[in-house]
């Protein structure tokens, strides 16, 4: 176990975007396990085996297992023993214990590529202020991270629809599909007035995290996501009359 230091195809991150790029999915990975994963993460973290740890790897998925047996191990190891407290505390408040411990590790992992690549000051800057942009898993699972997009989007909205811009990406057309600014790598095309955090502003209401090319919003809630969260797809959505999130239908975690 290496934490997916050695996943096959993954290459090992060197500058700041790189391990950033490294840092957003592991976090992606982390949040899934913790929000639409949660029931199978929660079975498979029994509190009769031994330590286990969670894992999120670099394409974007998770894991719990054992801790590395080498010493000292290729990466950091999270927080040991997370299954030992399920059963003696309440469910949303192991998880969102798991959320901090998993926050912990990917700053650990982050800043250990920085140092075992000599990033130098400015870019142990860079690196921390691609990081901080993004919600914490933490601030995800506990809903935090979804109120902040709520109270941002509408502004966000009506600055692009004054500046009559067009996004530079189309999908299918589709009623649930938002007008969003383009990425980062794509702003400088743009106006040159307009505040970088307005294209960091809508967050999905699954992972937290920002810009993709298909989303759907939640005709309860109002809450957007990115399609592939919920797994939907632009044509399955142009069938949906009403779209219900996963946290609206009514499930019995929901409700508990």
């Amino acid at each position: 176990m290496d934490g997916g230091a050695g996943f096959p195809g993954t290459p090992v991150p060197r500058s700041p975007e790189d391990v950033f790029r490294d840092y957003r999915a592991r976090q992606a990975g982390l949040i899934r396990a913790l929000t639409t994963d949660v029931e199978k993460f929660y079975v498979m973290c029994d509190p009769e085996k031994d330590n286990l740890c969670l894992y999120g790897l670099p394409n974007e998925t998770w894991e719990v297992n054992l801790p590395a047996e080498e010493v000292p191990p290729e990466l950091p190891e999270p927080a040991l023993g997370i299954n030992f407290a399920r059963d003696g505390m309440n469910e949303k408040d192991w998880l969102s214990l798991v959320a901090v411990h998993s926050d912990s590790w990917l700053m650990s992992v982050a800043f250990y590529f920085g140092a075992r690549f000599g990033f130098d000051k400015e870019s142990r800057k860079r690196l921390f202020t691609m990081i901080n942009n993004l919600p914490s898993i933490y601030e995800v699972v506990t809903g935090t991270a979804k109120k902040e997009s709520k109270e941002k989007t509408p502004k966000s909205s009506n600055k692009t629809n004054k500046s009559g811009s067009k996004p530079s990406r189309q999908v299918e057309p589709n009623s649930r599909v938002p007008k969003m600014p383009p990425p980062k790598d794509e702003e400088s095309e743009g106006e040159e007035g307009e505040p970088q955090e307005d294209h960091e502003s809508a967050l999905c209401g699954a992972c937290g995290l920002g810009y993709d090319d298909f989303w759907i919003c939640c005709d309860l809630c109002e809450t957007w996501f990115h399609g592939k969260c919920v797994k939907i797809t632009p044509n399955k959505a142009e069938h949906i009359k009403q779209y219900k999130c996963p946290s609206c239908t009514g499930s019995k975690r929901a409700k508990a």
